[in-house]
C-alpha cells in the first residue's frame, strides 16, 4: 500500500498519542504492507518536530540494529537511527520515572562529541577525533507497537523504539581507551542477565557512529558538538519491570545504576 503525506500525518499522530497515553497500536507493517522506509523516517521526523515545537530539544541520536543477528532477523543490511530528547536523559543513581509501556534495557557506549561530524565519507578516525569522551549508558528501549511485533518500518517510524537513556557517572577520553575489548556486565536486581563487549557493535562502536554521520549527511543533517550518540547495544535487550534495580559495569569505563519506576 502506498503511504502518502496524509497517511504519514495520521500515523505520526497515532504514535504520538500512543506514547502520551501509554498504550500500544497495531503494527504499521500489518496495516500498511509495503510501507516505504523513507516514509517511516518521515513519520519519525514529524514527531521529532512536534516534540521540538513543544519545548523538548534534541540532544543527540541513537543507533539501532547494529548487530548482524538483528539485521538478519529484520532482513536489512544496515542499522537505523532515532532521535534523543532532553526529556529522555537520566544519570546514574536516578530513579527513572519515564512513562514506559513495555520497556527493555540494553547496555551501550555513549559518545559525546566535541566537534561537528559532517559527512559524507566519515571514517573511524574522524569519529575518534570528534569525540570528547565515551561513557557507559543503559538505553531503556520501548515500543508503541503491540507485543514488540515489529519490522524495520515499524521501529523507524516509532523513533527507533526509543524510551530513555541513563548515562554513567564517569567519563573516559577516547584516546588510549580500547572500546573494542571493553566488557559490559548487565545486572537486574543483582543477577547477571547479559554480558558483551564493544566489538559486538559492528566490530567497533565508532563504525556505528561513522555510519550515522554519513546517513544523516545523505538526509541533509549534521552531528553537532555536544551531541550524545548511543552507539548500539553490546548484548540482547532484557525486559524490565517497575521496581527493578538495574546496574551496568563497563570495566574501567565506569558504571551505571538506577531504579526503574514506571
Amino acid at each position: 500500500m502506498f503511504v502518502d503525506e496524509s497517511v504519514v500525518h495520521q500515523i505520526s499522530e497515532q504514535l504520538y498519542n500512543a506514547e502520551k497515553d501509554r498504550r500500544v497500536v497495531a503494527a504499521l507493517t500489518d496495516r500498511y504492507p509495503g510501507i516505504q522506509l523513507e516514509k517511516a523516517y518521515e513519520i519519525q521526523l514529524e514527531n521529532v518536530n512536534r516534540k521540538k515545537a513543544m519545548g523538548d530539544p534534541v540532544v543527540g541520536h541513537k543507533i539501532g540494529l547494529t548487530s548482524k543477528a538483528m539485521q538478519r532477523m529484520l532482513g536489512v543490511q544496515e542499522p537505523d537511527f532515532g532521535h534523543l530528547f532532553a526529556s529522555m536523559s537520566y544519570h546514574s543513581g536516578d530513579v527513572v520515572d519515564y512513562p514506559f509501556i513495555q520497556p527493555k534495557v540494553e547496555p551501550e557506549l555513549a559518545f559525546v562529541l566535541q566537534d561537528n561530524l559532517e559527512g559524507p565519507n566519515i571514517g573511524i578516525e574522524d569519529v575518534l577525533r570528534a569525540t570528547r569522551f565515551v561513557v557507559p549508558a543503559v538505553e531503556v528501549i520501548d515500543s508503541r507497537i503491540t507485543d514488540w511485533k515489529i519490522k524495520l518500518a515499524d521501529t523507524i517510524a516509532d523513533n527507533a523504539s526509543s524510551g530513555c537513556f541513563v548515562l554513567g557517572d564517569s567519563v573516559q577520553a577516547i584516546a588510549g581507551t580500547n572500546i573494542l575489548t571493553a566488557g559490559a556486565v548487565l545486572k537486574i536486581n543483582g543477577e547477571v542477565v547479559e554480558t558483551g563487549a564493544g566489538a559486538a557493535v559492528m566490530g567497533n562502536p565508532a563504525v556505528a557512529v561513522a555510519w550515522l554521520a554519513n546517513k544523516l549527511s545523505s538526509l541533509g543533517t549534521t552531528l553537532r558538538s555536544g551531541d550524545i550518540i548511543l552507539s548500539g547495544a553490546v548484548s540482547a535487550a532484557v525486559p524490565v519491570n517497575p521496581g527493578d534495580y538495574v546496574s551496568l559495569s563497563f570495566g574501567h569505563l565506569g558504571r551505571v545504576e538506577f531504579t526503574l519506576q514506571c
